[in-house]
């Protein structure tokens, strides 16, 4: 790598980590609550100068990309994944190389990935801006006020993106769980709160409650058996992928180990049935959300080269196979068809083929796999239990874990992601699995950190 290259992504502006080793329970739940706070009041904060929001419409996207379209946090977190994809890309491929087994080299992928998201958060800003998606109001178009604006509003965008940008690393270091995980996690909360509860009149049907609990009082008090249907398969739907992905989350493989020097005792080493948690579902989500909307832009260009759309849904071209219809509230009002069942077959395939490459490649670039953990757990003291101290046995034994649990779970999660999008839950499905995983993984993290710190005994144990 060229030296002066080396030497900025070494030296990239980055959120302090934290002095101590071990950060206390309040004082990561403090840091946590203070960007999630951030992230809404942030997500209020409309643009100076818009006028024209074409973005708007796209509501499930901005729940996957954790974005308020109009707000300074229009980019949301699309530029961080989109870097992460195409970075985990070219090093999976062998085009970047990098030795993630040694500090430095770990600092260069992580150096490498930031000064990728910026550069993604100019890009995008730009493509917003000037190609109509964000724009100043149009009685302005052709004065100088009107490009001068349009500077103003890819500033406030680029502010936007970094300012989440820093607030991943915030929670990374000095909260719980990651950033992304925290936005996407509270974007999709709010979003099923709204749909489940609200008692206001939908903007479509006045006469009926948005939320689908009320709604589904009023249409039995009113006598409409199938919108009533609707609301119930809405929530129906809802709680059974909520059941079933904490079920799956729980799943794990736990591995015998014993303590080299201390005869009589050992542990178990917990590998989970979802390996790589929401992290593939997070990245292939993205992609299609990018791609969808990158369509929606070209079409109003006038190049409709990945499809058309008729009002939010996509009616041709690539992105209508990568959309996915609500198969059982069609059932339900007698329009099914057999190109709806094709469409939903293609979407699922899609979704179980990117979340199993993504995982395979997440294994790879994050210290996951065989070699990494048995490094970790030699680190630690442990071994296996009848076999001599080598590392390479170990390794071999992981590999025999990690590999199938890593293509099941991906599998799985995928297979649960489309499912929850073509049952009609009550928002984006895939939105909605990340978020139980992203609930779980943070109520474990949360929990293991208090039994920590309320229990001097067992801190020392886990440290």
């Amino acid at each position: 790598m060229n030296p002066f290259l080396q030497k900025i992504l070494l030296n990239l502006p980055e959120v302090a980590p934290p002095v101590t080793k071990k950060l206390s329970f309040r004082e990561k739940l403090k840091w946590t609550g203070i960007c999630l706070v951030l992230f809404f009041v942030l997500s209020l904060v409309p643009l100076f100068g818009l006028g024209q929001n074409a973005l708007q419409q796209f509501e499930i996207l901005s729940i996957i990309l954790g974005a308020s379209f109009g707000s300074i946090l229009s980019l949301g977190i699309g530029p961080l994944v989109t870097a992460s994809i195409v970075l985990q890309l070219l090093n999976g491929s062998g085009i970047l190389k990098f030795d993630l087994q040694t500090k430095e080299g770990r600092q260069l992928f992580q150096g490498l990935q930031k000064l990728s998201s910026i550069f993604f958060v100019i890009f995008e800003a730009v493509v917003y801006v000037f190609m109509g998606g964000l724009a100043p109001p149009q009685e302005l178009l052709g004065t100088v006020l009107y490009f001068q604006l349009e500077l103003l509003l890819i500033f406030q965008l680029f502010l936007g993106g970094l300012i989440v940008m820093f607030m991943d690393e915030v929670c990374s270091k000095w909260g719980f769980g990651s950033g992304i995980s925290l936005f996407i996690a509270a974007g999709v909360s709010q979003s099923v709160f709204i749909r489940a509860l609200s008692p206001l009149p939908a903007p479509s049907n006045p006469s009926i409650a948005t939320g689908a609990i009320p709604a589904l009082f009023q249409s039995l008090a009113v006598g409409d058996p199938q919108t009533a249907l609707l609301m119930f398969s809405s929530v129906a739907s809802t709680i059974l992928i909520f059941v079933i992905a904490v079920y799956a989350q729980s799943m794990k493989v736990e591995i015998p180990l014993s303590f080299g020097r201390v005869r009589g005792h050992g542990i178990r080493w917990p590998l989970n049935f979802i390996y790589t948690s929401n992290i593939p579902v997070i990245l292939i989500s993205a992609l299609i959300a990018n791609i969808q909307l990158w369509a929606r832009l070209l079409q109003s260009w006038g190049y409709p080269v990945l499809g058309t759309f008729s009002g939010n849904t996509p009616t041709s071209g690539f992105v209508a196979w990568l959309y996915s219809p609500d198969l059982l509230g069609r059932l339900i009002r007698g329009s099914l068809t057999s190109t709806d069942l094709l469409q939903a077959a293609t979407y699922l395939l899609f979704l179980i083929i990117g979340s199993v490459v993504f995982s395979w490649f997440w294994v790879q670039t994050s210290g996951m796999d065989a070699k990494s953990q048995a490094k970790q757990i030699m680190n630690s003291g442990l071994q296996i239990p009848g076999f001599r101290r080598d590392q390479r046995v170990l390794e071999r034994l992981l590999e025999r874990y990690i590999t199938p649990l890593t293509v099941m779970g991906a599998i799985a999660v995928g297979i649960l992601a489309g499912l929850s999008d073509i049952s009609g839950a009550l928002t984006n499905g895939t939105g909605l699995l990340l978020t139980v995983m992203i609930v779980y993984r943070l109520y474990e993290d949360i929990t293991r950190q208090h039994m920590m710190d309320m229990n001097p005994l067992m801190k020392k144990f886990i440290t």
